[in-house]
């Protein structure tokens, strides 16, 4: 069997990581896998680079002044196309198609064409909206119908002028008819459930949970890491990790919040790029940190994770920082809800700082051994690498 991955990173962030592990397990299972990816300095032996950087760089911009997102990168879809005939998928496994990268009306016309089975990953809800990645963002319900008149027509994927919501969301709909999709997959429970009230509900759809590595994220037992930041190996440190942090965005604002009302008890290692926006005397910025093993060091050191974001469709953060033995603290929303459970941590009403600050103080009370075991035992159950991917490979089975 050949498994093709299509993604818009390879081996970095979250969704680029999945694409590596499900790469390693597959080949360890005897299964051939290639990624192919649109953009980032990810590679490897089977990895494949759809857009060069001038046609990502022409996309991107032709993006932002039309407002379409999908419909560019002609030639370089083109390419992919030829490299799918040459490689002969068994299955090809779809994840985030966003990203400047893709020709999408290209790529689902040879879809329909060829009939090669489908999988596809909902890493957000991108595709079965007519523009923004997480409609609930602005409790907006339009996609179950037809988008129209996008409440979010200025975030990403981003449009300085025009709202073609309607026509994407249609032309997204027509994009599946008559392609042979043999599961549309979930990886949590509540986005599986988006997408059944979506125009996807005519296909199977399921839920299979992201993974974590344990060889990787596990309880290092040590906390010098903390030294080569500045940090004090002695206070009580708090973690909140995030692929990028942005000037006045809810969660930027409730983490400067937060930290003002904790003061000097607490120090807060804040990871992810432009880190230093978070402005706040107890903070300290670490910036983007692409090496998995510092990573789990890092929430191994840590005495708790706190995540802020209002909409995951999994929160691998959160899964990843128990599976080093630390306990979290997430708004009650989205997938959040499903990870964190009682001995874990503990979830708050979104939006509500407050809430969050108590939770923290509890857990200073108690301290991080009262919850280590059940994090880590929360995570062996139903996060587990190995399992999960073995879950996958039969789903690709089932579909070849």
């Amino acid at each position: 069997m050949t498994v093709l991955q299509i993604n818009v990173v390879y081996d970095e962030k979250s969704t680029g990581r999945t694409c590596k592990e499900v790469e390693r397990f597959l080949e360890a299972n005897g299964v051939k896998c290639i990624t192919a990816f649109g953009t980032g300095s990810g590679k490897g032996i089977n990895s494949y680079r759809i857009d060069t950087k001038l046609e990502y760089y022409i996309h991107n911009v032709l993006s932002r002044l039309t407002g379409l997102e999908g419909y560019f990168s002609f030639f370089a879809t083109q390419r992919l196309i030829k490299y799918i005939d040459l490689i002969k998928p068994d299955i090809i496994h779809l994840r985030n198609l966003h990203g400047h990268y893709l020709n999408l009306p290209l790529l689902f016309g040879y879809l329909r064409k060829t009939q090669i089975p489908v999988v596809l990953s909902l890493h957000d809800c991108w595709i079965f909206t007519g523009k923004c990645t997480y409609p609930i963002r602005n409790n907006c319900l339009k996609w179950k119908k037809c988008c129209m008149e996008c409440p979010a027509v200025k975030d990403y994927p981003a449009s300085w002028f025009f709202d073609f919501s309607k026509k994407m969301y249609v032309d997204k709909k027509l994009f599946f008819e008559g392609i042979n999709i043999c599961t549309v997959l979930g990886v949590s429970r509540w986005v599986a459930d988006q997408a059944s009230q979506s125009f996807l509900n005519k296909y199977p759809v399921q839920y299979l949970y992201n993974w974590i590595d344990l060889s990787v994220f596990h309880d290092y037992n040590e906390k010098t890491i903390l030294e080569e930041y500045g940090a004090d190996l002695n206070k009580f440190t708090i973690i909140c990790v995030a692929a990028a942090w942005k000037e006045h965005t809810s969660k930027n604002d409730e983490l400067i919040h937060l930290g003002e009302r904790l003061g000097d008890r607490v120090q807060i290692l804040v990871v992810g790029k432009n880190a230093n926006t978070v402005k706040c005397a107890n903070t300290i910025p670490i910036g983007f940190v692409s090496n998995t093993s510092k990573l789990a060091q890092l929430y191994s050191a840590s005495d708790l994770y706190v995540h802020l974001s209002a909409a995951d469709t999994f929160g691998k953060v959160i899964a990843e920082a128990m599976a080093c033995g630390t306990p979290a603290i997430a708004y009650d929303c989205t997938a959040c809800s499903e990870l964190i459970k009682p001995g874990c941590g503990k979830l708050v009403p979104l939006h509500d700082v407050e809430g969050i600050y108590d939770a923290v103080c509890e857990i200073i009370a108690n301290g991080k051994e009262y919850y280590s075991q059940n994090c880590i035992q929360r995570v062996a159950l139903e996060f587990d690498y190995e399992t999960n991917c073995t879950e996958l490979l039969k789903i690709y089975s089932n579909g070849e």
